[in-house]
């Protein structure tokens, strides 16, 4: 993955770990589809994977549907019983600011 999508994920990693010094980084569900595994960050409990598609990047909250988001920044998994995802494509443009709150936001749950 030398394209856009490793400087999304890279970005992306980095929000993470501002928004929460805590925050757990991982790899899980290895598997010979995808050997690489899904990154996965924990903070009390599992705050959201990243996952990268040929034509997008997707980050899934797992408690997503119990998060506060204002800004709108979930745009997938909408109808999906606890999670929300935000599904960012080559050209979006991603809020940071109201990304990193859900992060905190997630943090906060856990931590309830």
């Amino acid at each position: 993955m030398g394209d856009w999508r490793a400087d999304r994920v890279r970005r992306i990693v980095e929000l993470v770990h501002a928004a929460e010094p805590d925050v757990v980084e991982d790899v899980k569900w290895r598997k010979p589809s995808n050997p690489d595994g899904v990154p996965t960050f924990s903070c009390d409990g599992l705050l959201c994977t990243v996952e990268t598609y040929k034509d997008k990047v997707k980050v899934t909250f797992a408690q997503g549907a119990s998060l506060p988001d204002p800004e709108g920044v979930f745009n997938a998994s909408l109808d999906a019983g606890t999670r929300r995802a935000v599904d960012l494509r080559e050209t979006d443009v991603l809020d940071e600011d109201a990304f990193t709150a859900l992060v905190r936001a997630a943090v906060a749950h856990n931590r309830a």
